[in-house]
């Protein structure tokens, strides 16, 4: 058995007691990759001359008598909107092909601290537009189950590189459902946490009112361990919460006697594939039979969260992403015939498809006579969809449906059809718009593909999605299962 596959614990206690070395698990990490990844292709970048320094100073310095905690050691992976100091931080954009930043984000810094390792750079959807990981300017990654199929996105590379062994956990970024969704396609555990509880520093912004930075991970507990260290108020970010930081791992107690579960109607109806609906059916069971009530509730504004959606992440991203203009940032066209026109060049042909196509979206929705039709009309509707959570936790404690509405498709099957590749976020997306945390756990497979349970809580109320997620997990075993590549 690969070592990566080891409890967290038990990896632990062995480096304690230096039957293994952190450079054992480094090399791990790096041999999986170099059996698996050619037909993943989860990675963009590796980072092993670093990596190798990092272990080779852990293990030196490893009994200088200050604690370590669990984390210690461990290979993580990151995906490539999350900037790492003097590591290639593309976005899976020729645009960014030459960018190396001067810093780390708060997170990196954060796992350096924990003293994780880094082993490399994640594929992705470029800039984080797209549900399938076929948007990468670079090369599309597969689903470790069946690698003509997707392993979803925008954090395609980050749940694939989990899901085939190739590192311990690795780091994603949701805007729409980009943890969760791919968490749900590759059967590992996917979370987003509420908006402002893991700081944005160092992350790339695509939509900044909806990113939001979280774990990919094989299991819950490991999920509240990584969560633990990347967590907590940040003053380089705006939009970081100042508020205290619970103690994730004690929630975990595997009790939910009591508890109270919203099934909305809207999340079980027309378009959920029907083997999806039954795996989600029977994980409610298992929960029911664990003491938990389970009641059908409505959050009526959820069919209108996609078309909210796309106007608002777009408009955020028409301006986010108008600092990319051959001057400041990115790479240059050759032979402009003035200002303009590097410009118009340089974004012409740094930018792929579908990054056009929300820019010109939102440019649209914000422009001059359309800002109040659309845009503003946007907000109001995820006013509403905020009020429909908050008047369901007023009565429950969680809100449970599947995590996407069928399981992953076969690569090229959806990318001429935006519009169906949009509605696979539909499930994600209300979760998003309200700022609340959820977290994508495996509740089966259809077809030999895994189906995933989303498990959605109040604001900072992570505690209580990681209890209800880890007291399902320790009745079941699909996480324990690995595909065989």
């Amino acid at each position: 058995m690969s070592l990566l596959n080891l409890r967290l614990q038990e990896l632990h206690n062995k480096l304690h007691a230096k039957e293994i070395t952190v450079t054992d698990l480094v090399d791990e990490s790096y041999k999986r990759i170099a059996a698996v990844d050619h037909k993943v292709r989860a990675f963009l970048k590796l980072d092993e001359e670093n990596a190798r320094k990092a272990a080779k100073a852990l293990d030196e310095h490893s009994g200088e008598g200050h604690p370590r905690g669990l984390l210690f050691g461990l290979p993580i992976g990151v995906k490539d909107n999350i900037v790492t100091e003097g590591v290639t931080t593309t976005c899976a954009s020729q645009f960014l092909s030459n960018y190396n930043p001067i810093y780390d984000a708060t997170v990196v810094s954060k796992l350096k601290e924990a003293e994780a390792i880094s082993v490399g750079k994640l594929n992705m959807d470029e800039f984080a537009m797209g549900g399938s990981g076929e948007n990468s300017s670079f090369y599309p990654t597969h689903n470790p189950w069946n690698l003509e199929y997707v392993p979803g996105g925008s954090s395609s590379g980050s749940a694939a590189a989990v899901a085939a062994g190739e590192v311990y956990f690795s780091l994603g970024s949701d805007t729409g459902g980009s943890i969760r969704q791919p968490a749900a396609y590759c059967g590992i555990v996917g979370m987003k946490p509420t908006y402002g509880l893991v700081s944005r520093y160092g992350l790339v912004a695509f939509a900044s009112s909806l990113d939001q930075i979280g774990p990919l991970t094989k299991n819950v507990e490991d999920s509240a361990y990584l969560l633990q260290a990347i967590a907590g108020h940040d003053p380089k970010d705006s939009t970081s919460l100042n508020t205290e930081i619970p103690d994730y791992i004690s929630a975990l107690t595997g009790d939910v006697r009591g508890l109270r579960i919203a099934v909305p109607k809207e999340y079980l109806g027309q378009g959920i594939d029907p083997k999806v609906k039954d795996a989600v059916l029977t994980a409610l069971k298992v929960l029911e039979g664990l003491g938990a009530v389970v009641e059908e509730v409505s959050l009526p504004h959820s069919e209108y969260a996609v078309a909210a959606y796309y106007l608002l992440a777009s408009s955020e991203a028409s301006s986010n992403l108008a600092r990319f203009d051959g001057v400041r940032y990115g790479v240059r066209a050759d032979n402009p015939k003035n200002l303009l026109d590097v410009y118009l060049k340089s974004r012409s042909e740094g930018f792929g498809n579908e990054v056009k196509r929300r820019i010109m979206l939102g440019t649209y929705a914000l422009s001059s006579g359309y800002y109040d039709a659309y845009y503003l009309k946007a907000q109001k509707v995820r006013t509403l969809i905020k009020r429909d959570f908050e008047q369901v936790f007023e009565k429950y404690d969680v809100v449970i449906g599947p995590t996407a509405p069928t399981t992953a498709f076969r690569i090229g099957s959806q990318t001429e059809d935006p519009l169906t590749m949009y509605l696979n976020d539909i499930l994600t997306i209300p979760v998003n718009l309200a700022g609340i945390p959820a977290i994508s756990v495996p509740c089966g497979f259809s077809d030999g593909l895994p189906v995933g349970l989303q498990i959605i809580g109040k604001a900072l109320d992570e505690s209580t999605i990681l209890r209800v997620a880890h007291a399902y997990e320790q009745h079941t075993d699909f996480h324990k299962q690995r595909p065989q590549l």
